[in-house]
């Protein structure tokens, strides 16, 4: 039996994407999942797939502590309390610091960062009492900058000094604390972001060695539930974010700025003209709500 078996997860943006895939990998090793989601729809669609005797999905836009508190207090009625929890919900913004709707750039920064926060605030109790674990989504962008995306960078570089922090603080209550990192992974995110800019699929292009590519949400969702499992400190997507993580000093520098900023006369422009054609600074689907 799967040491996730019965084990209750919440899971914050579960309603698609790696939430949702997650989601349906943990059920099938007997976890119980508390769903949360600002997507009714699809989130009902999920709750419905896997059964009320296994999922409560409850809508619930991670900016709001109060509305987090009531889906922790809602999962733990149900179930009985948290034993994990992965703190996913991410959003991005299109264009340069210049030219970005500075309401997007913010509420980036509140789903990303700030959501973080009101999930642990709201979760983070029931763990100590259950000796649990919580997974902080964090990104390849904690360690390596790209243009035009200067709120989903500052946000994962930040949710990943909050897990550290946040670790430090509940170690020795019997919380583990891990923080994800991430490179592109094929998401609505990514898919509409390549979808909505030719900038951003031709900055993928250029970007050197592995740093472009895009892995699979299955490679990705295999390794969350490793890192469920295994209560791990730090979770990479692929391996090699690990060692980007130790070489961060390099392409954080000078040196490590050369291979992109020949390219960003051209593309940053480019996507800035592409976001002002668009006549919105980030999807179509977060802009509805």
């Amino acid at each position: 039996m799967s040491v996730l078996a019965n084990k209750v997860v919440f899971i914050t943006g579960a309603a698609r994407g790696i939430g949702a895939e997650t989601a349906r990998a943990l059920a099938a090793r007997g976890s119980k999942l508390v769903l949360t989601d600002v997507d009714a729809e699809p989130l009902r669609d999920l709750e419905a797939e896997l059964g009320s005797d296994v999922a409560l999905g409850i809508v619930a836009d991670v900016r709001d502590l109060a509305a987090m508190q009531a889906a922790a207090t809602a999962g733990i009625e149900k179930f009985g309390g948290l034993d994990l929890v992965l703190a996913n919900a991410g959003i991005a913004s299109y264009g340069s610091v210049l030219k970005v709707d500075p309401a997007t750039f913010q509420r980036v920064l509140d789903v990303n960062l700030l959501g973080v926060f009101n999930t642990a605030r709201a979760t983070v109790p029931s763990l100590i009492e259950r000796k649990g674990y919580i997974l902080i989504v964090s990104s390849l962008a904690a360690y390596a900058a790209c243009p035009g995306l200067a709120a989903y960078n500052a946000s994962k570089a930040g949710v990943e000094q909050f897990a550290n922090a946040l670790r430090l603080e509940v170690t020795y209550q019997g919380v583990g604390v891990g923080s994800a990192h991430m490179a592109w992974i094929d998401t609505p995110l990514v898919q509409d972001a390549k979808a909505d800019l030719g900038a951003f699929r031709e900055m993928l292009g250029v970007m050197p060695g592995p740093f472009g590519r895009t892995m699979t949400v299955d490679q990705c969702v295999d390794a969350f539930v490793d890192g469920l499992e295994g209560r791990k400190r730090k979770v990479y997507v692929p391996r090699w974010v690990g060692a980007a993580g130790f070489l961060r000093g390099v392409l954080q520098s000078a040196v490590g700025d050369r291979a992109i900023l020949k390219h960003v006369p051209r593309l940053l422009p480019k996507m800035d003209a592409e976001v002002e054609a668009l006549g919105r600074s980030t999807s179509k689907r977060n802009v509805a709500h």
